[in-house]
């Protein structure tokens, strides 16, 4: 992966606008960077091409039927945390997957479809990985937010960025439903989970479709928001430097009313409620680790009901959105656990 360090000022922009939407046209990218779009079409190829940037379009939750999701921590035997975090990166189920600080060193988010009678299946084939120690899950019970666009903050007053869309309440998953998709669609999303940038004529021609009808398909799965687009990028990209998960105990009586609270700050990019201890799971992303320490000691502490927290960093992330990120393996030095 090319070194973070070596961005520019339009590298960023250019993010950033992706993260708004990755399927923008360079045209409308170069308009909200203020940029010629051949500079931005060559500078976003080559971030794409050096791992810096992926861009993934999947089908929301729902779209196999019912779904219920976990939040899993997982603590490994000494040496095997890498190991672990592999193979849980192969299992589909898993949604977002990161290594972190603090009393356990993976956190993830696991999706069971199908219902309860799902559940003994998913558990026996995650908990069988070798190196797990302890596992510990709870189901999220509601989400208050999702926002995939977390880095307008940044530039929002120095680009021309549309109105924001990124989703602050979770669509219901029973809302995008397996009757919203059949074959045609499904072979599409497969071609836009590898290269969500791919062009509808190239995804015509692998599928045997006519590329109208692959465009028209995927707008009418979009506007029914049947797909989530994802562009996963370092937050050191951007100069974000503290990537946090804190866990909120709230007072039972508060908890909605803190949730609506904290939705409202941009550094909240995740937050859930969790079945355990009238818990919020929240993730914050914060320039520095000063500024998070301003959070929590001026907003966080100071919402009324709020009776305390965990919480822990996040050193690696590699899942999100059921998509794994380009550049973890490189991080780390693991190329031995690919495949």
């Amino acid at each position: 992966m090319k070194a973070l360090d070596t961005l520019d000022e339009l590298d960023r922009k250019i993010i950033v606008a992706l993260q708004h939407d990755g399927r923008a046209s360079w045209t409308a990218i170069a308009d909200m960077v203020g940029s010629s779009t051949a500079t931005v079409a060559r500078r976003g190829q080559q971030l794409v091409a050096d791992g810096v940037v992926r861009i993934a379009i999947v089908p929301a939750l729902g779209s196999s039927g019912q779904v219920d999701s976990f939040l899993v921590r997982l603590n490994c035997r000494p040496g095997t945390q890498l190991e672990v975090a592999a193979a849980l990166v192969a299992h589909e189920d898993v949604r977002f997957l990161t290594l972190v600080t603090g009393q356990y060193d993976i956190m993830a988010e696991v999706v069971v479809t199908g219902g309860a009678a799902h559940y003994p299946k998913l558990i026996q084939s995650l908990q069988s990985i070798a190196g797990i120690k302890r596992w510990r899950s709870d189901i999220i019970m509601h989400v208050y937010k999702v926002r995939h666009d977390w880095s307008r903050q940044l530039y929002a007053e120095t680009m021309k960025l549309p109105a924001e869309s990124e989703k602050t309440s979770l669509i219901d998953p029973e809302y995008c439903e397996p009757a919203h998709f059949d074959d045609a669609d499904r072979r599409i999303l497969t071609e836009l989970r590898e290269d969500g940038r791919v062009t509808f004529q190239s995804i015509g021609d692998k599928t045997g479709m006519n590329e109208s009808s692959v465009r028209r398909r995927f707008d009418r799965l979009r506007a029914k928001g049947c797909v989530d687009i994802l562009t996963l990028v370092p937050a050191a990209a951007l100069g974000m430097g503290a990537e946090t998960l804190l866990l909120v105990r709230v007072a039972p009586a508060r908890l909605e009313a803190v949730a609506n609270a904290l939705s409202e700050y941009p550094a909240v990019r995740y937050l859930a409620a969790i079945l355990d201890d009238n818990s919020l799971f929240c993730e914050l992303i914060t320039p520095s680790v000063a500024e998070l320490n301003d959070f929590i000691s001026h907003t966080l502490s100071a919402l009324e009901g709020v009776e305390g927290w965990t919480g822990a960093m996040e050193l690696l992330y590699l899942k999100r959105g059921f998509v794994e990120t380009p550049w973890w393996r490189t991080q780390v030095g693991v190329g031995a656990l690919e495949g």
